[in-house]
């Protein structure tokens, strides 16, 4: 009914739009040294500062949470949708081409900067939805809240401290995703194991070995010290490791010791399949050697058995599994030290919502103990789901496909977004997961089209939402 009214004022708008968003960027938003009155230091401030200027400036009611978020509300309604955007961005990098990370520039048809896409991009979109209906003076029934936070690349503390305060609204949908809707992010379980024990300085032996840094990242690296082997048998297996594994092995050697290093693929841990696990590539190399029989090399071929190269649903750990919705569990074997005297390590498991703590938590943990191994306590994060077939997700893929022309239907992610603690979130749009926005990276952009048309799609979500 007011599809033509909405396109042309956003259309007509789309140089405010991207001057606003320019205004956002030039904005150094990472999370910094706490001030009085800023738990996210100055940037983050700065960045809701703007943003709170530009709500009111379109007349919205707006309000800042002790600098944790501001809100913007269409009216004193009652509340029905809140659309949840975040400010703050991941630190600058050095290798930018196009611009520098906070001078955003049209080049092309695409805004370059950092956050452009991830995430003050998508919530200019929403700003302008929310916009161009209250200029076109469009009744809705119920209340619209644009909520713009500044911690979510780092915890979400500042949504922690908005719903201490405020109750979740009926629907929500956060911009800082994918289009067309992402209904279920499956549940994460990432644990701490270690084992101690005496040193055996027996001969030959391993001395020490190490890979990865961040339990939710693929080691594409990784290396081992060893003793007392010829360099003729290392190199035989570390060929026939190579063509097991697909990893590469180069070794050094200094007087009595020999270093191993192994080079793979890094990914990211919701999506190990993605790369190459140089981890388990070594601790299969090292596990295959005729090492002396000693407790510590008992303890890293144990690892080495429970956690293979390639075994990326838990095979070894008892705990496959998978679900029509939600696909199938993954498992990434992410970061490893073992020294003469102990071993730990960390693992991440993305876990689809047949997931609980008896089928995979105490599975692991069960699994660990046998082999005099002892993981951390604490529970598993547990998976998130909103109905694909609700009212809200068909109202939410409805929107996409008028503006688009394509079928949407929701998503199952391994990796968490936004919502991920609220009972009734998804994540709905901006971006096209086809198209690489260099998130997180060097010259991120954000398409000016998308830019416009998420406007557009989050317009036509709201008046069907909020006038029920």
């Amino acid at each position: 009914m007011y599809k033509d009214q909405i396109d042309n004022y956003i259309d007509s708008h789309k140089e405010e739009m991207i001057e606003d968003l320019k205004t956002l960027v030039r904005i150094n938003s990472q999370k910094m040294d706490p001030k009085e009155g800023m738990p996210y230091g100055e940037g983050p401030a700065k960045a809701l500062a703007a943003a709170k200027e530009m709500m009111e400036k379109a007349g919205f009611l707006t309000r800042n949470y002790e600098n944790h978020v501001v809100t913007a509300d269409f009216s004193e309604k009652e509340k029905q949708l809140d659309i949840l955007a975040h400010l703050d961005v991941v630190p600058a990098t050095d290798g930018w081409t196009v611009t520098k990370p906070f001078d955003p520039v049209v080049v092309n048809d695409r805004i370059y900067g950092r956050g452009t896409c991830d995430d003050k991009g998508p919530a200019i979109a929403a700003l302008y939805a929310m916009k161009a209906i209250k200029e076109l003076k469009i009744p809705l029934k119920k209340n619209v809240r644009l909520i713009l936070g500044s911690d979510e690349e780092c915890g979400s503390s500042d949504l922690d401290y908005y719903y201490s305060i405020e109750e979740e609204a009926p629907m929500t949908f956060t911009p800082d995703a994918d289009f067309p809707v992402i209904n279920i992010e499956k549940g994460r379980l990432s644990k701490e194991f270690r084992v101690s024990f005496e040193k055996d300085s027996a001969l030959p032996r391993i001395i020490s070995a190490q890979g990865g840094e961040k339990s939710n990242v693929v080691p594409g690296t990784a290396k081992a010290a060893v003793q007392g082997f010829d360099i003729d048998l290392l190199e035989k297996k570390a060929q026939e490791t190579a063509k097991t594994t697909g990893a590469t092995f180069s070794l050094i050697q200094e007087k009595e010791t020999i270093t191993i290093s192994c080079r793979g693929k890094a990914a990211h841990a919701s999506a190990p399949e993605g790369g190459n696990n140089a981890l388990t590539a070594l601790l299969t190399f090292l596990s295959s050697l005729p090492a002396a029989d000693s407790v510590g090399f008992k303890k890293l071929k144990a690892v080495a058995k429970l956690f293979p190269h390639g075994d990326h649903q838990g095979r070894q750990l008892g705990v496959e599994m998978e679900d029509e919705i939600s696909g199938k569990i993954t498992v990434c074997f992410s970061v490893f030290r073992y020294e003469e005297t102990s071993l730990n390590g960390e693992f991440d498991c993305r876990a689809p919502i047949c997931a609980n703590d008896n089928n995979l938590t105490e599975v692991i943990r069960h699994k660990l103990q046998s082999e005099g191994i002892s993981m951390e306590e604490g529970n598993m994060t547990p998976p998130h789901h909103v109905p694909g077939d609700s009212f809200f997700v068909k109202t939410l893929l409805e929107s996409y496909e008028r503006y688009t022309g394509i079928k949407g239907k929701p998503l199952a992610i391994g990796g968490g977004t936004y919502v991920h603690n609220l009972k009734r979130g998804v994540a709905f749009g901006c971006e096209d997961p086809s198209i690489d926005n260099h998130m997180h990276g060097d010259d991120e952009f954000m398409l000016v089209d998308v830019l416009v048309m998420s406007a557009k799609i989050f317009a036509d979500a709201i008046l069907k939402l909020c006038n029920l």
